[in-house]
């Protein structure tokens, strides 16, 4: 296989405190790669800023300034991580031969990014990034994590567990995740269902550089319905049969109180003859 050239899509939201931490620290990544002719030097970072309220985006283009491998695009509103993260996707199809996703805190391990482009060199289309242990996590997040991996299974959702939005795709599957037309994105559901072939490289998860997280108790949550209501009609079908259910019990008492009606003034018509 030829030697690929690497995007490198952040999704950014008020990153300010973190961001040029962050790039710098990738830059150096893809230099060493270069140098180890793993990857083209014109392998670049995207940066997607999603509406943020902060200097994200001034900083952005003052690191484009600086290097121009540093490259950027701004969404007019802030549309949430999914949609941020697709846009940045769909930026660079057709301008990479493989996209990798990283969160601009760094918690996923950067240096991971080498393994995932040796998988791919080798021929594996999407390479997921897992993490190895939860000890970084509370005890309540790593355990309302695992009853959700559970429950989307339970679901008949196909998903990876411990796996957020660190992962290499290649361009083919760059250009079948284009063809999806997911109102509420939930990535971690959808790029498993391409179907193509694919590897896992474990990693150990970090505290954060700088900044506070972006996903509250209230946002997590949210983004958890989304991924069960999008890809699974089970709880539809919940739904449907617990109305149904309630439906056939109405209508048993429905009959049982116009029998009883009935039957009490048939008795009272009786008693009177």
């Amino acid at each position: 296989m030829k030697v690929p050239r690497i995007a490198i899509v952040i999704p950014c939201y008020n990153e300010e405190a973190v961001l040029p931490q962050s790039v710098e620290r990738l830059l150096a990544i893809l230099d060493r790669m270069v140098g180890k002719g793993e990857v083209t030097p014109d392998s670049y970072i995207l940066c997607c800023d999603d509406g943020s309220k902060d200097r994200t985006w001034e900083l952005i283009k003052t690191l484009n300034q600086a290097d121009n491998r540093v490259k950027g695009i701004s969404l007019a509103h802030n549309r949430g991580h999914q949609n941020a993260l697709f846009a940045g996707l769909m930026t660079v199809k057709g301008k990479c031969d493989a996209a990798i996703s990283i969160d601009a805190d760094l918690q996923d391990d950067p240096d991971a990014i080498e393994v995932m482009v040796d998988k791919f060199s080798s021929g594996e289309e999407i390479v997921y990034g897992v993490r190895m242990k939860r000890d970084t996590d509370t005890w309540f997040k790593r355990n309302t994590a695992r009853s959700f991996y559970k429950l989307q299974r339970n679901m008949g959702i196909e998903v990876v567990d411990d796996h957020a939005d660190f992962r290499l795709m290649s361009a083919k599957a760059l250009d079948l995740l284009a063809e999806y037309g997911e109102s509420n994105l939930y990535l971690r559901g959808i790029i498993p269902q391409i179907g193509l072939s694919s590897g896992i490289v474990a990693y150990d998860r970090k505290s954060r550089m700088a900044g506070e997280s972006k996903y509250p108790l209230s946002k997590m949550l949210a983004f958890s319905i989304d991924g069960i209501t999008s890809f699974s009609s089970r709880p539809m079908r919940l739904v449907f049969f617990t109305g149904l259910a309630f439906l056939i019990l109405d209508v048993i008492v429905a009959i049982y109180v116009i029998a009883s009606i009935f039957f009490q003034t048939a008795s009272k018509l009786a008693g009177r003859h």
